[in-house]
């Protein structure tokens, strides 16, 4: 049987640096490449640039090109304007999260490809959605040019793989936290710059309010989470939009307890900008129990649990 070849484009984000990684455990290093928008030179610290291929994901003949010449079967589209930096530039960032969304599902559609994966975002739930346990079918009403391009991604998605066949799997994510790479330029990014300030400085400015509780998920959970998905069989995947997903919730006050309980000088103080609106849009925890019965989602880490792996990589 023929091994799959696996495109990540993106793959110099937050997330698509450590996915790469893991996609070549799975799949051997030999099928998984990465692309982005940076050229060979500026990310030879991340990978090899044997498996690397520079691609803007807007040029859609170059896209299709680069599937052909690699024969690849599965695509991890991950390219995006993520939700702060998606107010600053909103155009741009419909341009990139819808146009590039359209030339990924089209190539599964006109080159048979076999798989694809696309991320959503707890950004497609807005003011008016229950924020306790959101249930995976409810209001949404995104305020954000990234929640709305997301919202609107999720029903082509669905649209597609009714219309055209296309498998096409999806989560949404809360916030993102990692050690081994950067974040990206969300909302919930405090919660990974946090770890770092604390290290170096003991005390950490946070641009959202102390009580301000978010949906959290730590990156092995969130890495775990996306290949169980793509790897379940076609049948078990009963949602086609995008399937809730959840780890944890906390505060900033109460992230900042965690901290302190391993850097007991660690200081915190806040001063909210622009992003507090964000977050006071989105949901404060996520009901993810369809996930957990299609294809037996489980979460490993909790606060603290994640609180100490995170700091004991970053020190070392």
């Amino acid at each position: 049987m023929q091994k799959d070849n696996i495109l990540v484009i993106g793959a110099c984000g937050q997330l698509g640096t450590e996915l790469t990684y893991e996609l070549m455990k799975v799949h051997g290093v030999e099928h998984v490449f990465a692309c982005d928008i940076r050229t060979p030179k500026d990310v030879k610290h991340l990978f090899d640039t044997k498996m690397y291929h520079t691609l803007n994901v807007l040029n859609q003949k170059k896209l299709y090109e680069l599937i052909k010449t690699l024969k690849i079967t599965q695509i991890y589209h991950l390219a995006a304007y993520l939700s702060a930096s998606g107010e600053k530039f909103p155009e741009a960032a419909w341009e990139l999260n819808m146009d590039g969304l359209f030339n990924i599902l089209n190539a599964a559609r006109d080159l048979g490809l076999r798989k694809v994966y696309w991320p959503s975002s707890i950004a497609v739930f807005g003011p008016n959605t229950p924020a306790i346990m959101t249930p995976q079918n409810c209001i949404m009403d995104p305020n954000t040019i990234y929640g709305i391009s997301k919202l609107a991604g999720e029903r082509y998605c669905e649209y597609y793989h009714k219309r055209y066949g296309v498998d096409v799997r999806s989560l949404r994510y809360p916030g993102l936290i990692g050690w081994k790479s950067a974040p990206g330029g969300g909302t919930t990014d405090y919660a990974v710059t946090i770890f770092h300030e604390a290290i170096k400085n003991n005390k950490f400015e946070c641009f959202l309010k102390q009580n301000t509780e978010l949906p959290m998920l730590y990156m092995p959970d969130a890495l775990r989470a996306t290949i169980d998905l793509m790897e379940a069989p076609a049948e078990k995947i009963k949602i086609r939009s995008s399937y809730n997903l959840a780890g944890m919730s906390f505060t900033p006050k109460e992230i900042a307890a965690s901290i302190k309980q391993h850097i007991p000088k660690f200081k915190m103080t806040y001063s909210p900008d622009y992003r507090q609106a964000i977050a006071d849009s989105w949901p404060n925890s996520i009901d993810d129990k369809v996930a957990r019965k299609d294809w037996g989602w489980k979460p490993k880490f909790n606060l603290e649990k994640m609180t100490k792996d995170m700091l004991e990589n970053l020190s070392s």
